[in-house]
């Protein structure tokens, strides 16, 4: 079992979309959410719709999932830049729980940014969290000019990092 990284290509508006769809198909699905403000029927509500909306996280085995692909043209792997179509990403258990875990126990305080937003030098100083629901993670604090919270950089390999507002009597410098 691992998680693998897959390409809805359902429009953003559609019905059904993937993420929808799979967990009532029996598997476990991750895709990163936030709170956005729609206009429906000419009242404005808040929805929670996809950051990306062609990116998902499924938890699977490849000969399973490769069937599920194969039934459904609109979804695909991702696949790792380099490797070839032969090898589709994935992204470690433990990493994916801690990213799930902070993404819900902080989800007002969290942003999101893709690959690249987040330079080497935007990173502060190593810290480990103690205390908390994120008791004992090791990161980097985000450094930017005008910042008047502490957020720790949580990144799934370059896919997507997300940043999350922690107490600063929660943080033990390395």
């Amino acid at each position: 079992m691992a998680w693998f990284v897959l390409r809805d290509l359902k429009r953003p508006n559609a019905l059904e979309p993937a993420w929808k769809i799979l967990p009532t198909l029996g598997y476990r699905v991750f895709t990163p959410m936030s709170e956005q403000r729609v206009s429906r029927h000419g009242k404005v509500v808040k929805e929670r719709r996809p950051i990306v909306p062609d990116l998902l996280f499924v938890e699977g085995e490849r000969p399973v999932l490769d069937v599920l692909i194969a039934r459904t043209p609109t979804l695909q792997y991702r696949y790792v830049k380099g490797q070839g179509r032969g090898v589709p990403m994935t992204v470690r258990d433990s990493d994916m729980a801690l990213f799930m875990r902070a993404v819900s126990e902080y989800s007002d305080g969290v942003r999101y940014y893709t690959a690249g937003e987040i330079t080497a030098d935007m990173l502060g100083r190593e810290v480990r969290i103690i205390g908390g629901p994120l008791d004992g993670t090791v990161g980097r604090l985000l450094s930017r000019r005008g910042l008047r919270d502490k957020r720790l950089v949580l990144d799934l390999q370059g896919l997507l990092t997300a940043t999350v507002t922690i107490e600063p009597e929660l943080i033990e410098l390395m």
